[in-house]
């Protein structure tokens, strides 16, 4: 069984740091190394300093992208409480907002500082499997993100606060947070073993990443309880899944119908 410490994790002179802020920090700075890191040892050593030089921007744009998306998609809240798109650490980030925000910034940045971006895509990729896999423990500290009720060994003590109103009645929950950390742990595994294997194809582990997390995106949300907004009675992740599966597909057909340099 799982249960939430809280979400504060320690206080600075009456200043509260939240474990979601701990958590979002650590992932985000394990991706950007992650990515440097695959960059300088697969690539180019040179120009893999250039990462470090545009990591700060594009991290500050991939939380404002994050940001963005999570408060269109619940815009029925925000509209009612506009100071509150501003309230970011105690959580309301969206991994689609960061992916789209993200991937456009990074291909300015690969004008500007003149490098290849496919190649940057293919480790940044890599990076974002692992920044999820950590990230998602933010939502196990705010109680957040959680599953339909369950009585599994693994199941994840929900607070009466944090139940949706028809589930208020039912404790334990299925932990959907702990589901895709896994997942996105493996991809992260597999993408780098593949990048090594074809790192003379820029752009096919980029194209891989988004096929694979999208397949684990619609299936993990087929368990949670928070989808914000649905059309057609499909969650709006899951829409934005199949739309990355489709762009997975066209960019990896690019990659190989593409000659090699």
């Amino acid at each position: 069984m799982f249960q939430s410490p809280g979400d504060i994790a320690f206080s600075i002179f009456g200043f509260p740091v939240y474990f979601y802020g701990i958590t979002m920090a650590l992932s985000i700075f394990s991706g950007i190394y992650i990515a440097y890191f695959l960059y300088k040892k697969i690539y180019d050593i040179v120009l893999a300093e250039k990462i470090i030089d545009f990591s700060p921007y594009l991290i500050i744009l991939g939380i404002i992208g994050a940001r963005i998306y999570y408060c269109f998609v619940n815009y029925q809240y925000y509209f009612i409480h506009p100071a509150e798109i501003f309230y970011i650490r105690q959580g309301g980030l969206s991994i689609h907002g960061m992916i789209i925000i993200g991937v456009l910034s990074l291909f300015i940045f690969s004008r500007i500082y003149k490098m290849p971006f496919l190649k940057l895509f293919d480790v940044f990729m890599c990076g974002t499997a692992l920044a999820q896999s950590i990230g998602r423990w933010g939502n196990f500290f705010n109680s957040e993100a959680f599953g339909y009720p369950t009585n599994l060994p693994w199941k994840l003590f929900i607070p009466v606060e944090s139940r949706p109103l028809q589930f208020i009645d039912f404790q334990y929950f299925h932990p959907t947070f702990l589901y895709e950390s896994i997942l996105d742990f493996i991809i992260f595994v597999f993408l780098i073993l593949f990048l090594k294997k074809f790192s003379n194809r820029p752009g096919l582990t980029a194209g891989v990443y988004l096929f694979l997390y999208s397949i684990v995106r619609i299936f993990v949300e087929q368990l949670r309880l928070d989808s914000a907004l649905n059309i057609d009675g499909i969650p709006i992740a899951q829409w934005a899944s199949f739309v990355l599966i489709f762009i997975s597909l066209i960019l990896c057909s690019f990659v190989l119908l593409k000659k090699n340099d």
